[in-house]
């Protein structure tokens, strides 16, 4: 175990802030450890919005569902997948525009959460507490249009950041040989593994100092994917761009 280590396992969303500023020079800096994470083949296929605007993160935050730390965060950034300059440089050298293949889409994504996690943990580790908002995927048409992204730009998460007013409790994640398959994924161990963990969740949110309620991981996580599917979205991302073969 080691201080960078500690930092990663201390991990929790923090939604509360001070009003102390974060400055230009530290976000700056948070945004540099982001970018030095690996990137898919070099091609960085990322961009970050600083949304200083109160009206556009009100109207953000509407479209997240009522957020309201997307308003009162000392910075709200939207970290978003960006093939524009990828799609630029394909023109220029002569090979043709972006088609929407599946896989640039694919890369982009994994290229701005690889960033974007580097970032939580840089500012973590600089005593900053923050959350990422899935949220703006409710709407993304609105957040496009209030940032005014191009065609291959797509606005994937929010982040907030500052400095913590809360303290909350790091949650329970899965134990590492629930993820940890060996040689071949063991399907059998899946409904023994989900109800022990069932169990320690289940206890996490009664003894917990805030919010707590009587639920437990199956729960929650049935309701997040059943009841965000977001059938717009693909929609959106063609028209975008993306995901057109």
């Amino acid at each position: 175990m080691n201080p960078i280590m500690e930092t990663m396992l201390n991990h929790r969303s923090v939604r509360k802030y001070t009003d102390e500023a974060i400055s230009d020079e530290m976000l700056a800096s948070i945004i540099a450890c982001g970018q030095a994470a690996a990137t898919s083949s070099f091609i960085q296929a990322y961009s970050v919005i600083n949304v200083s605007d109160p009206e556009h993160r009100a109207k953000i935050a509407a479209a997240a569902g009522g957020q309201v730390w997307v308003e009162k965060a000392p910075r709200f950034l939207v970290l978003c997948a960006d093939l524009k300059r990828i799609d630029h440089c394909c023109q220029q050298e002569g090979l043709g525009a972006l088609e929407g293949q599946a896989e640039h889409f694919l890369a982009a994504s994994v290229d701005v959460g690889l960033m974007a996690q580097n970032m939580m943990l840089a500012a973590e580790s600089l005593g900053l507490g923050c959350v990422f908002i899935g949220g703006i995927r409710n709407d993304p048409a609105v957040v496009a249009e209030l940032l005014e992204l191009p065609d291959q730009v797509f606005p994937a998460f929010g982040m907030c950041l500052g400095w913590p007013d809360q303290d909350t409790e790091v949650k329970p994640r899965l134990p590492v040989d629930v993820v940890l398959h060996q040689g071949k994924y063991r399907t059998d161990a899946v409904p023994e593994q989900v109800a022990a963990y069932d169990q320690a969740m289940s206890e996490y949110y009664q003894a917990r100092s805030s919010n707590q309620r009587v639920s437990n991981w199956s729960e929650q996580t049935a309701a997040a994917v059943q009841r965000k599917k977001r059938e717009h979205l693909l929609a959106f991302l063609q028209g975008k761009g993306f995901l057109k073969r």
